[in-house]
């Protein structure tokens, strides 16, 4: 495959490589600066794979750089028993922090030269500023500069940046309609109330009009009615564009309307059709939306995407600032989108709490002390002033040196040594968990010459090798589902998955398919019927076992009996079933429930000592004549001392005598422990590049990738012995999640660990390979 590269410098030793694939990016990466280069960053960019990497010997240099209060303790390895254990912890907060905001470690010589760069910088990105926006301004700061004169140099690129309406008697003299627009709760009727307010006391009660098309809420019009009778302004209700059409016809002689729309998420469909509706009329409608005070930078930029499509907006809004606690992304916001501000709204007095957009006070609002201004957040120059007590002063001291610690924890992360990986990367081979194949996915998933169908195929081939090492005479089939969300649109999907597992142990073998649906799709009453059909056509060499949740409806048992299909079920006590001899209507039960003759034996449940026996019968299905008999296995587990009952349930199945029904209740429970497995796919399509749009060719492929090598994550969560705990430590090292003593580590921060070990074996150009003592393999019986 032909592709550009482009190797850029980023003015520190820190370099940026941008290839088409990772795999390219790292081959660069390990030309240009050796095999012990460091990996600082990766992520996907427009033009191809992005990677940030230092070479070994700039490493001492950097961290002196940015923290030379903090480098007296030597560097070691990780994982060893004299290790320190604090000194990754904070390495997973940092992942954002890494590409975003505190890439300034290695931002520009520079900042190396200028501390108060980085300063400036930090305060930015506390005030709620974007990385992007904050970095672009202290790019033009002037060297050599103290912090106060700083500060004013970035207090005046602000006010010139901010855009500001701040003519509110041309505003009002043009007149016109305007409809306030937003997400829901964002104050849209408050504030139509205040700015409803404000023209009244301009030009008088008789030139304005309000309009409502918010049909949905209960007691929407009737709080804006309210308003209006309050002002002695109509108020007018519309359900559609027609409806809108002839109310603003009728309303032509006013010289302004104001209309208060339905509050819609940003990620509503229905926003383009309100959009679309106000567009509609032939009196042109001027939109200001919305904007939380509240909310994220992202989702800020997210409601402006949302809401600008196929007209252009008026302006803006800032509502509910007497909440904010990170007002700078709103500003960050409206600078990046050009989006004048109109008016600042905080409160529920009307109109006193509705002021008009001044750039100046706008911007030093941010910055000035919260006694001042509700949309202060301190800064670093706030914690040092005069008059500030002496615990505020320690507080912020000590803030500073967690921040310190934190660069060189980054850092020696980064730094971590080679052979420990190498050797961790043999175990995982030696354990025999599917770690190799699930590299080699790892890297399909970024490269574009592998199609899905291909990755397809090679899921088949390593299925059938599983099942022929893993499995005695069956292997059972565990079908389920789980919600996902598109990372840009947050359009709703459901990943219908299968798992294959071992007859033999339980052992999570393979996920040889992953088949995915939108939301509106999704059939909660047979949730594995897709899956089944397609594992039936498939040959694995062993008798497949269909292993659900819930019975079968009767016509699926009928159509599954005509084929051969085998499948066994975990039923409920209220299931109605008939009862062979007589032909009487009953329930399992009354009628599963019969331990007198049966055999107990002790077993572990919940970690405790316990006794469990089963007894199985003949029932019949209600609702068909034709079906033969099924067996019942009820399963019953008590205290070992106390006797008292601890579990019980019943397992159906169209299985034959040649199944104990200890095997039975056996594959049941091990079923049964495997179903978390679908959810941790979730946090493995995010690692492996997220959930695209339709038509993304890739996002099927993704998602095999997933399923896969969640499998691999999920066996390594279950093993046991001394390599598998000693690995699970370091992988939650290299994410920053130090597993507390005898609490267990999650399956997403594994997940995350074992990526972040592929992308550093990757750019190490280690290859997994089983040391000379490996750790013996799950056993599978």
């Amino acid at each position: 495959m032909n592709s550009q590269t482009d190797v850029r410098d980023v003015r520190t030793t820190a370099r940026k490589f941008v290839a088409a694939t990772g795999r390219e990016a790292l081959r660069l990466v390990r030309e240009t600066l050796g095999a012990e280069a460091i990996v600082l960053t990766h992520r996907a960019t427009a033009q191809g794979v992005e990677i940030v990497a230092m070479a070994e010997g700039d490493v001492q240099q950097t961290v002196e750089a940015a923290a030379p209060a903090a480098l007296t303790a030597p560097t070691s390895p990780i994982v060893t028993t004299a290790a320190d254990p604090t000194v990754l912890s904070e390495l997973h907060s940092m992942r954002g922090m890494i590409e975003e905001q505190l890439a300034s470690v290695v931002w520009s010589d520079s900042q190396r030269r200028d501390p108060v760069r980085g300063r400036l910088l930090r305060t930015l990105l506390g005030a709620g500023f974007s990385a992007r926006l904050s970095k672009a301004m202290l790019e033009k700061l002037p060297t050599g500069q103290s912090y106060a004169d700083g500060m004013a140099f970035v207090r005046s690129e602000l006010v010139r940046a901010v855009p500001v309406h701040e003519d509110e008697d041309a505003l009002f003299a043009q007149g016109g309609v305007y409809a306030l627009m937003g997400p829901t709760g964002v104050g849209k009727t408050t504030t139509t109330a205040k700015l409803a307010a404000r023209c009244v006391m301009r030009f008088g009660a008789d030139k304005l009009a309000l309009v409502t098309t918010d049909s949905y809420r209960i007691g929407a019009y009737e709080q804006l009615r309210i308003y209006g009778e309050i002002l002695n302004v109509p108020v007018h209700a519309v359900k559609d564009a027609a409806d809108l059409q002839l109310v603003l016809h009728d309303l032509r002689d006013r010289h302004m309307v104001l209309i208060d729309t339905v509050g819609m998420s940003q990620r509503d469909r229905a926003v383009p059709e309100q959009i679309a509706m106000l567009g509609s009329s032939q009196r042109p409608v001027k939109r200001l939306l919305l904007l939380n005070a509240t909310s994220h930078g992202d989702t800020l930029n997210e409601v402006v995407h949302a809401y600008r499509q196929g007209h252009a907006l008026a302006g803006c809004i800032f509502t509910k600032v007497d909440e904010a606690t990170h007002p700078g992304a709103l500003i960050d916001t409206v600078i990046r989108h050009r989006l004048p501000v109109h008016y600042i709204s905080g409160g529920q007095k009307v109109p006193e709490n509705l002021l008009r957009a001044d750039r100046v006070q706008l911007v030093d609002s941010v910055f000035q002390p919260r006694q001042h201004s509700p949309l202060f957040v301190p800064a670093e120059a706030d914690l040092s002033e005069e008059g500030t007590s002496s615990a505020a002063s320690a507080q912020a001291q000590g803030e500073t040196d967690r921040l310190r610690l934190r660069y060189q924890s980054l850092i020696r992360a980064m730094a971590h040594d080679a052979q420990e990986l190498a050797t961790t990367a043999g175990a995982l081979s030696g354990a025999h968990i599917g770690f190799d194949g699930a590299r080699t996915l790892w890297r399909q998933a970024g490269d574009e010459a592998v199609d899905a169908k291909a990755v397809l195929q090679d899921l088949s081939t390593f299925a059938r090798d599983e099942v022929a090492a893993g499995c005695d005479t069956h292997v059972l089939a565990l079908a389920g589902q789980v919600g996902l969300r598109a990372t840009d649109s947050g359009d709703a999907y459901v990943c219908h998955g299968s798992l294959l597992l071992s007859d033999r142990s339980g052992q999570l073998l393979a996920a040889p398919n992953q088949w995915l649906s939108t939301a509106a799709a999704r059939q909660p009453a047979a949730p594995g019927l897709r899956q089944a059909q397609w594992l039936g056509q498939q040959d694995f060499g062993r008798k497949l076992v269909h292993v659900l949740g819930k019975p079968p409806a009767v016509e699926q048992m009928l159509a599954w009996q005509a084929e051969g299909t085998q499948w066994l079920a975990r039923a409920p006590g209220t299931t109605a079933v008939i009862e062979p001899s007589t032909g009487a209507a009953t329930t399992l039960a009354r009628l599963a429930f019969a331990f007198d003759e049966a055999t107990e034996r002790p077993v572990r449940f919940r970690g405790k000592a316990a006794l469990q026996c089963e007894a199985q019968m003949e029932v019949l299905p209600r609702g068909s004549d034709a079906m033969p008999a099924l067996r019942c296995v009820a399963v019953r587990v008590v205290d070992a001392r106390s006797r008292k009952l601890l579990s019980q349930a019943c397992v159906l199945t169209n299985l034959g005598a040649e199944v104990g029904a200890s095997q039975l209740a056996q594959w049941q429970g091990w079923a049964a422990d495997a179903e978390p497995c679908f959810r941790l796919l979730r946090d493995g399509v995010q690692l492996a590049g997220g959930m695209g749009e339709p038509g993304d060719p890739d996002m099927m492929k993704r998602l095999l990738v997933a399923g896969q090598v969640t499998t691999t994550v999920w066996r390594l969560l279950q093993a046991e012995g001394e390599w598998a705990d000693r690995t699970r430590l370091l992988l939650g090292q290299l994410t920053g999640r130090t597993t507390r003593a005898g609490r267990a580590m999650t399956g997403g921060a594994l997940y995350a660990g074992v990526g972040k070990l592929f992308l550093l074996l990757d750019a190490l150009g280690t290859e997994s390979a089983v040391p000379a003592q490996a750790p013996r393999a799950l056993e599978r019986g």
